[in-house]
């Protein structure tokens, strides 16, 4: 699939069918919680990334003085700002299987 066929995912906040989270787990819960861990993972990533490529604009002699805007640092943060949001990203891995998840209680039963 390329990134044209991609299905875009929504910025803003999606009414959702919650019958369609717990198709395969059973359980709705236990689908949340599978679906918050995984935004709280595509989060660190995703604020690491925006560290890394910011610290590339630090300086080791900053001041509030000498602190100015640089068009490329606001750029990127325009860009981080415009991505959705870890939550709607682990919904919609979630929901077209592209999460990994495993239950250990379940399977000693």
């Amino acid at each position: 699939m390329s990134n044209n066929d991609k299905p875009a995912i929504p910025t803003t906040t999606v009414t959702r069918d919650v019958r369609q989270f717990d198709k395969e787990t059973d359980n709705i819960y236990e689908s949340i919680v599978i679906i918050s861990k995984r935004a709280n993972q595509i989060a660190v990533n995703v604020k690491e990334e925006l560290h890394n490529k910011l610290a590339e604009f630090a300086s080791s002699n900053d001041n509030l003085e000498e602190v100015f805007e640089n068009r490329e640092q606001i750029e990127i943060s325009k860009h981080y700002e415009r991505m959705p949001k870890s939550t709607l990203v682990a919904i919609d891995e979630f929901l077209n299987d592209k999460v990994y998840h495993r239950n250990p209680a379940k399977e000693q039963n």
